[in-house]
């Protein structure tokens, strides 16, 4: 049997870091622009999305709106609508914010503490009691010693992920949402264990009285209600420990989010996934029926790189690899029961244009247009022959480029211009050792911040990234290595990716070709390598356990 793995919530990372706009939600029209211009993160939530919190690149939290069950955190239940600083919080960084229908809040900050507010009917803020805290709480009572790098929140119930891959509990739990075996409601932190035991979480998520894990080597489990088939496991009853969707046997996922009612998953071959709750079409599939099992959508598109959803909507939304965006759902008012291709860049447009409430379903990160200018400057600047001093001829086409930039931009430009280099002197520059796509897009990099180029062609700029010591482009091209990465050309990658001793892609390619490892060994590539490179794949694939029955 074939081993799984999956990545690590910080390898799914956007090429293009994909920043949103954060005045596509009413509520921050409140804030000025100075203001606006301050804001690192945000989110948006509340049970009619009136209640927002936003981090500043000084690492200062504020919060304003309704402060429905005193969700803001302000020490009062008083509303707002000018921002609210909350120093208790003041020079934490944060990783990781969820929100309940409460709402209550939480909250973790880069050095793995826990801190929760707000509504706290069922205990949901982890904190022994059932009273409402008007201010943040630091959750001390457990997980004891473990730092939190992510957390979700259901209706009135919350999680926690631990750094080494442990899943916490605790809150309402008719439903076995909490996964402790029974139905009493949870007052602390609990462990997750069961058929979590021993595992390694890398992600979780919550529906309105649901619980998910995504583990390590791809697998999914689910607990909590299941009256509509959120759990996907086959069946509508509630489960009130961790149990394995099997369905997914054989796929790898590497993202998960779930809706009010149903969920969607995301494999490591950009493959979705979709289960539960259809009653306004957010499964995608054309009609409203349930599905008890997950069910493959938008199989005949592109590569899907990106998908969303949130408990307090019955919204669903996928980006693909080429940046398309597509919604369905219920989308102001509408069901759309078939994904619904948008002009947006981002599915968090679509929560704020589209989904009722109008919240955001996950913390965002912006950018703006000041911070633009320069950048949007160059982008227009790059290959002009109007105001370019320099050209490079590569495959007989030349590149028009300007010395200063890549002065600024390269340290390997600034050595060749400061030196006694013989290019100093010349205004054409010839380029043998790489093609022209590569140096174009090399050049173009420079003056943008972005890559655009096919997998293959990356390998090629891979090899450049190496030569000319770009650090941060080679962690480019390897995002776009691993986002094109197929059962046809992952042998040819990872071969790549050892020649020019990329260890992270490396390791990711690996582990590719050992979740499909019967489709890649017949695959040409693979009887094309070099036998001592063919003898190391199979001893360490062994190592592994990949060829274990």
């Amino acid at each position: 049997m074939e081993r799984c793995f999956s990545v690590s919530r910080d390898e799914r990372l956007s090429i293009a870091g994909a920043m949103v706009d954060v005045s596509k939600w009413p509520l921050f029209s409140l804030l000025s622009a100075e203001e606006l211009a301050s804001v690192r993160q945000a989110c948006v939530f509340g049970t009619s999305a009136n209640e927002a919190i936003y981090i500043t690149h000084a690492n200062e939290v504020f919060v304003f709106g309704l402060n429905s069950s005193s969700c803001l955190g302000t020490g009062d239940s008083l509303s707002t609508i000018v921002p609210k600083k909350l120093d208790f919080l003041r020079g934490k960084k944060v990783v990781s914010l969820s929100y309940g229908s409460g709402p209550h809040v939480l909250l973790a900050t880069e050095d793995g503490q826990l801190f929760a507010w707000g509504h706290n009917g069922y205990s949901q803020l982890g904190n022994g009691n059932t009273n409402q805290a008007l201010s943040p709480l630091l959750v001390t009572a457990n997980p004891q010693n473990k730092k939190v790098r992510e957390v979700a929140c259901g209706s009135h119930h919350s999680m926690a992920l631990t750094q080494d891959g442990e899943v916490f509990a605790w809150g309402y739990n008719n439903c076995g949402q909490i996964g402790s075996g029974s139905t009493a409601n949870q007052p602390y932190p609990r462990k997750v264990t069961g058929c979590l035991q021993g595992k390694i979480a890398i992600g979780i998520s919550c529906g309105q009285t649901s619980s998910m894990a995504l583990i390590d080597n791809g697998e999914v489990y689910g607990w909590g209600y299941n009256g509509n088939g959120q759990l996907g496991i086959g069946n509508n009853g509630n489960q009130l420990t961790p149990c394995r969707l099997s369905a997914l046997q054989g796929l790898c996922m590497q993202q998960i989010v779930s809706g009010y009612s149903h969920c969607l998953a995301l494999t490591d071959e950009g493959l979705l996934y979709a289960w539960g709750a259809n009653t306004y079409g957010q499964l995608g599939t054309g009609n409203k029926s349930n599905h008890l099992s997950p069910v493959q959508i938008l199989a005949d598109k592109e590569r899907i790189v990106e998908v969303a959803a949130c408990h307090s909507t019955h919204t669903s939304a996928a980006k693909t690899q080429s940046g398309l965006v597509y919604m369905w759902g219920h989308c102001r008012g509408q069901s759309i029961l078939m994904p619904h291709l948008t002009h947006f860049t981002s599915t968090d447009d679509v929560f704020a244009c589209f989904a009722t409430p109008s919240v955001m379903w996950r913390l965002m990160s912006m950018d703006h247009d000041d911070f633009l200018t320069v950048s949007e400057a160059l982008r227009k600047e790059f290959d002009s022959p109007e105001t370019a001093d320099l050209k490079f001829s590569v495959d007989g086409k030349c590149i028009h480029v300007h010395k200063a930039v890549l002065k600024i931009r390269c340290e390997h430009f600034r050595s060749m211009f400061r030196s006694q280099w013989t290019e100093d002197q010349q205004d054409v520059i010839e380029i043998g050792q790489f093609s022209y796509p590569v140096y174009r897009s090399f050049l173009q990099f420079l003056y943008t911040d972005t890559v655009d180029l096919p997998p293959e062609d990356a390998i090629g700029l891979l090899d450049l990234a190496t030569s000319y010591c770009e650090n941060r482009l080679k962690r480019l091209c390897q995002q776009i290595i691993k986002r094109g990465i197929t059962v046809d050309n992952a042998f040819t990658l990872l071969s790549a990716a050892i020649r020019y001793d990329a260890e992270d892609l490396e390791v990711f390619c690996f582990r590719f070709c050992v979740n499909h490892l019967t489709q890649v060994t017949q695959t040409g590539a693979f009887w094309q390598v070099d036998g001592a490179m063919l003898k190391e794949f199979i001893s360490k694939a062994s190592r592994c356990g990949a060829f274990k029955n």
